[in-house]
């Protein structure tokens, strides 16, 4: 009896353990790799914006497990996720309110990583976040524009300052200041980190905080629809997603999701999704027949090895041509790379590297600005995906106005990963509190490009 006595109390004490928060116990079996049946909101997309808006919403829930979330990723190596493969950049250094307050924002979370991210009995989160700054370099022709952005930058209270060549000089002396008219430098809250080390904190942490994970791809929707007559004694079809489907890896099977709300958080796949709920098949010069302009585009990204490139101090460089160049480690080795022009972007079907990019678009311009690069080899190279919106290259955060149920964090177009945490914050917000609470995004939502009014960024890299 003395025997059955503890026993009984060793299981009761287990059972106490496993119901503690950042435990993986759930009250509910539910099959190793498939998703559950059901979920509140289910995020299509586990990238670093998808497992954001995931952390948010379990953190923003009134009672523990009171919104059930689901987090579905197609490519559990991750190996071609745009998360992963960013260069890891953080800046303030934007025209647009928006965008600075949403990496303001952002940067304010990673100061205070291991508050928000840390979890119980795990390892504390390091970002290897570097604060060397963005160094901005403007021509006569751009310098009228960076000192207006600069004068908006610090109005919503980012630390930048404005360099004269001189000044320039001085303080890197390894740059080559021919042709240069003005130079913007950030202070604070500037710099790069390892984007992984973001992406698994994010999604650690909103495990142990109860959301489900499964690894599979979205392949369709069910949805109810209801039709109102317009003005023009025209119908306007209105949708509401009812489930998801998921089919799992190696599989033709699918699993349905019932569920109340989507996020469209696939990344550079995210206009396709929004296909499947078919967004922009309505007919011809009616709201329904605007796609989401969204879409892949291929970035390279080369590391350099240059024994007596610049040191310690090297900013992440942003030449007026376009080129750009930061420290990778403590080894001389460099990342660099360009966003190629319209008519010569690469085929997106593969992440292949162009090897001759480098060799006539990059180093000539590279080297112009920091001639130590004069004498350099490429070590290794990658390519990944921006989720580039066509329509003015910023994101689309908000509800759909036609599919009632089915959110957007997607087009980015290479600020994905350092607005992330401000903008998943921003998308729960809207789902469990019906509005912008912290942050005024409101000109970011889906209607400028229904009422085709882009909300144009000039600093884009």
């Amino acid at each position: 009896v003395r025997f059955d006595d503890n026993r009984v109390e060793v299981t009761k004490e287990i059972h106490a353990v496993r119901a503690m928060p950042g435990s993986d116990w759930q009250p509910l079996e539910i099959t190793p790799g498939l998703p559950p049946e059901r979920a509140d909101v289910v995020i299509v997309g586990g990238g670093v914006v998808g497992w954001s808006v995931a952390y948010w919403l379990k953190r923003k829930e009134r009672i523990r497990d009171g919104v059930r979330v689901l987090v579905v990723e197609k490519d559990p190596t991750y190996s071609q996720a745009s998360t992963v493969l960013s260069v890891g950049g953080i800046r303030q250094q934007f025209s647009l309110p928006e965008n600075i307050h949403l990496s303001l924002a952002s940067a304010e979370f990673l100061r205070s990583i291991n508050e928000h991210l840390g979890v119980l009995n795990e390892d504390p989160v390091d970002l290897q976040f570097n604060h060397s700054g963005y160094l901005f370099i403007a021509s006569e022709k751009g310098a009228g524009i960076m000192e207006e952005n600069y004068r908006t930058q610090r109005y919503a209270g980012a630390k930048v300052t404005l360099l004269s060549p001189a000044q320039v000089k001085e303080k890197f002396p390894w740059l080559n200041t021919e042709g240069v008219a003005l130079a913007s430098y950030g202070l604070e809250n500037e710099g790069w980190f390892d984007p992984w080390s973001l992406l698994n904190a994010l999604r650690r942490k909103a495990i142990s905080m109860g959301v489900y994970q499964c690894f599979g791809e979205v392949t369709g929707f069910r949805y109810s629809t209801h039709s109102m007559p317009t003005d023009d004694s025209h119908q306007m079809s209105f949708k509401r997603i009812r489930y998801v489907n998921v089919r799992m890896p190696n599989s033709l099977e699918y699993q349905p999701v019932e569920c109340a709300i989507v996020v469209n958080a696939a990344g550079a796949h995210s206009g396709k999704v929004a296909d499947l709920a078919g967004i922009g098949s309505g007919p011809k010069d009616t709201l329904a027949a605007v796609p989401v302009p969204v879409e892949p585009r291929k970035r390279y990204v080369y590391v350099l090895h240059c024994p007596d490139g610049p040191g310690l101090d090297t900013p992440f460089l942003i030449d007026y041509s376009g080129v750009y160049c930061r420290r990778e480690g403590l080894g001389g080795n460099y990342i660099a790379g360009l966003s190629p022009e319209e008519e010569e972007e690469p085929d997106t079907r593969d992440l292949e590297v162009d090897y001759n990019f480098f060799q006539d678009r990059i180093w000539p311009l590279l080297a112009h600005r920091v001639p130590a690069f004069e004498c350099t080899k490429v070590a290794s190279a990658w390519a990944g995906y921006y989720d580039y919106n066509t329509f003015d290259q910023n994101c689309i955060l908000g509800l759909h106005p036609l599919v009632n149920n089915m959110y957007f964090a997607t087009g980015f177009s290479g600020h994905g990963l350092q607005q992330s945490p401000a903008a998943g914050r921003a998308l729960a917000e809207l789902i469990l509190d019906g509005g912008f609470r912290t942050l005024d995004l409101s000109a970011l939502g889906f209607e400028r490009i229904f009422h085709q009014e882009p909300v144009l960024e000039r600093s884009i890299v």
